[in-house]
């Protein structure tokens, strides 16, 4: 029992970093701080346009690939029942 609970808090921690991260992607660097980030240009486009159409989409991808990676070191850690099929 002790396993699941320390199983779950660390699979809601992972999940509460990937929506920060992308909270600060899309909506901090895509709204809020997109004239600083005008600035600066990336492929010839200016940084925070290319965060708003963009960089919260490949951000987003970016992270779904990540917390599977975790994911899988989480369930080999506890020993996921998912894998002995």
């Amino acid at each position: 029992m002790e396993n699941n609970t320390t199983y779950w808090s660390e699979n809601l921690r992972l999940i509460a970093i990937c929506l920060v991260i992308w909270f600060v992607v899309s909506f901090g660097f895509g709204l809020l701080l997109v004239e600083p980030l005008n600035e600066f240009r990336l492929g010839g486009y200016k940084l925070g346009f290319w965060f708003a159409q963009q960089g919260s989409i490949y951000t987003f991808v970016a992270l779904i690939f990540w917390y599977s990676h975790k994911m899988n070191q989480l369930d080999k850690k506890y020993e996921s029942d998912e894998d002995k099929s």
